[in-house]
């Protein structure tokens, strides 16, 4: 065999794979996943003050998002009946979530009256194990009102009796002045939905939205921006060390 008939044949038995590999229809990617993202929050605007960003991003990738609301924030309009600030809070809340993406839950406590003991355990364990989550975000448990500890503690409690399928990670409420010792290891750029977040908030009239951004949560966003590098940012810290580098599944 001569060496130019040696090299056309070598370079015609590499092409050959080559070319059938180009003709091959490439595999579908498989579509990442749907997730069931679950907020559980105290009051109606806590859960989109501390993670509202979050949420939306959850939701805009496709992921199911509900946010249980463990009150209806029946004391939180100075005057008004317990039943009168309800019927003024449920509809806020309900708007928020619709800005968010979201699909809002209500677990049945009464505002500045919120338990935890074996019925109200129960109870919250049913509730939230009916989402089927595959992470649940709540409050941080050292936190100066009562409401949210109790928030925090039933999902704690619910989380141990089913056996920690699901990963939990707290978020932050005005660190500071109502959070305490928070130290967030997982971060979440909410630039890009930072807007979102803000409507969200605003949409609890009766709690003055607006203000309540501009004192605390505009300042905590960008102080968490700053940790991490990005105009924006929402800080949760992970119940245990059960995922690898401790971040929130399903983003990046």
């Amino acid at each position: 065999m001569t060496r130019r008939r040696f090299v056309s044949g070598s370079v015609a038995t590499l092409a050959a794979p080559a070319l059938l590999a180009e003709e091959a229809p490439a595999e579908p990617a498989a579509p990442p996943r749907r997730l069931s993202i679950v907020c559980v929050g105290a009051h109606p605007d806590d859960p989109e003050s501390g993670c509202g960003g979050t949420l939306a991003r959850y939701a805009a990738a496709g992921h199911r998002v509900t946010v249980i609301y463990l009150t209806r924030g029946e004391r939180g309009i100075a005057g008004k009946s317990l039943a009168e600030a309800a019927a003024i809070r449920t509809p806020e809340a309900e708007a928020a979530c619709r800005l968010l993406g979201a699909q809002p839950l209500f677990a049945g406590q009464i505002d500045g009256d919120t338990r935890v003991d074996r019925d109200a355990v129960t109870a919250f364990s049913r509730l939230l194990a009916d989402q089927q989550p595959d992470a649940v975000l709540t409050h941080w448990p050292i936190d100066t009102h009562l409401d949210h500890q109790v928030a925090s503690i039933l999902t704690i409690r619910a989380y141990l009796a089913g056996l920690r399928r699901y990963p939990v990670f707290f978020f932050e409420v005005n660190s500071g002045s109502q959070t305490l010792g928070f130290m967030p290891t997982a971060y979440v750029d909410i630039t890009g939905v930072q807007e979102r977040k803000k409507a969200a908030l605003f949409a609890h009239r009766s709690q003055d939205g607006e203000e309540i951004y501009r004192k605390h949560h505009q300042i905590m966003e960008q102080f968490r921006g700053r940790e991490l590098g990005v105009p924006a940012a929402e800080a949760f810290a992970p119940l245990a060390r059960d995922r690898p580098g401790g971040g929130l599944p399903g983003l990046a």
